[in-house]
């Protein structure tokens, strides 16, 4: 069995103040992507969609795959069993936590507050609290959470680890058919998983809809495409 394994940076949207919908032109955009990944689609395969649990990573896996079926039905293929997309916890942005809740890392001190009201944190107390005001005045919030060995939550490692071992236990799934995973993320998720298991460093935010690309073959083998990137590795030897 050959699977294939698509982490894919959910489509474009205005603001991260909060859990936000993508864009009429993000949706646009998905579906575009949806209908590229239907050319390398083969019949028999069995394409699951996986989604973060929020609003853009789950209208994001609908559009991709509403951009796959059109192509698959202009390619005639029917033998091709295309998943409703469900949402994953494996795939989550990282968990950050404040006043005993686990939360997102917005953009705004207001977007953080509306998190947080519920154990009394509003935005006069999120505002001085350790770690998010260097975070908003950061020019690459994201960047500055990746530099950090001790953040309030998890670090660059742990996140890029709980990735790459919910891919590798895919490859437990029984069957002989072609595997497909499409799993809709965030940008942290992305940059954590690059930085620690293909480039070394930090390129800064994908664009939208732009996928990391994992490959296993019955071998044990594991190839990731990033762009211009390509590393193969053991299964068994990463961290």
């Amino acid at each position: 069995m050959t699977l294939y394994v698509h982490f894919v940076r959910h489509g474009e949207v205005a603001s991260h103040q909060g859990d936000v919908a993508i864009t009429e032109d993000g949706a646009k955009f998905a579906r575009k992507i949806g209908a590229s990944l239907g050319e390398k689609i083969m019949n028999r395969e069995k394409v699951t969609f996986l989604y973060a649990s929020t609003n853009r990573t789950r209208q994001t896996a609908e559009m991709l795959r509403h951009g796959i079926l059109v192509k698959l039905q202009e390619r005639e293929f029917e033998d091709v069993v295309l998943s409703e997309p469900m949402v994953e916890d494996a795939i989550r942005n990282p968990d950050i936590y404040l006043g005993g809740l686990r939360v997102e890392m917005v953009s705004t001190p207001e977007a953080l507050a509306e998190q947080t009201k519920s154990v009394g944190l509003h935005v006069n107390h999120v505002k001085k609290v350790p770690f998010w005001p260097q975070f908003w005045e950061s020019p690459d919030r994201i960047g500055y959470w990746l530099g950090l060995d001790n953040p309030p939550g998890e670090n660059t490692l742990t996140v890029a680890r709980r990735l790459m071992k919910f891919a590798e236990s895919l490859e437990t799934l029984p069957g002989e058919e072609t595997r497909r995973f499409i799993c809709v993320t965030h940008s942290p998720v992305l940059r954590a998983f690059l930085n620690t298991y293909l480039l070394k460093k930090d390129l800064g935010e994908p664009e939208y809809c732009e996928s990391i690309d994992m490959i296993y073959e019955s071998d044990g083998s594991c190839t990731i495409h990033y762009r211009d990137f390509i590393k193969t590795t053991n299964i068994y030897q990463t961290i």
